[in-house]
């Protein structure tokens, strides 16, 4: 099938707070995640915000896809982690959008030999992304190999 449907729900909990759940037919188990509007905006802090939601939703993404293309060219690694960080500013006549996205995802490789070929795999799972694909904002990848 090339079609794909994914549902959230989210359910106001007053002021500027509410919850969310995934409702994928029994996919997923059931959890909520509390969310609300961030400090900046008046909101409220330690809570996620969908600022937050979003840079996660393309870090996610692009270990997801690592991980299918570190699969595909049999690429062994120890460990991955990546910090994403979006800039969200002033856009004149479009108020405020996220105008960038960097990740950095930080790859440990079991042989040193196979750095061009795990640079390559990060690359490619930048460029095939579909969550970043789908994004309007530029999304650049500053990877580290150990």
């Amino acid at each position: 099938m090339d079609t794909h449907f994914y549902t959230t729900s989210i359910n106001w909990l007053g002021e500027k707070k509410g919850k969310i759940s995934a409702n994928d037919s029994g996919n997923l188990p059931f959890s909520e995640i509390e969310v609300a509007t961030p400090p900046e905006f008046n909101g409220h802090a330690g809570l996620w915000s969908p600022e937050h939601l979003f840079v996660a939703s393309a870090n996610v993404c692009l270990m997801s896809t690592f991980l299918s293309f570190a699969e595909k060219f049999k690429l062994e690694f120890e460990t991955f982690s990546s910090e994403g960080t979006g800039k969200l500013e002033k856009v004149e006549g479009k108020g405020l959008l996220f105008t960038e996205i960097i990740l950095k995802p930080k790859l440990k490789i079991k042989n040193l030999e196979d750095k061009n070929k795990a640079l390559q795999v990060l690359e490619k799972s930048e460029k095939y992304c579909l969550i970043s694909n789908s994004m309007a904002c530029k999304v650049s990848l500053e990877p580290e190999i150990l």
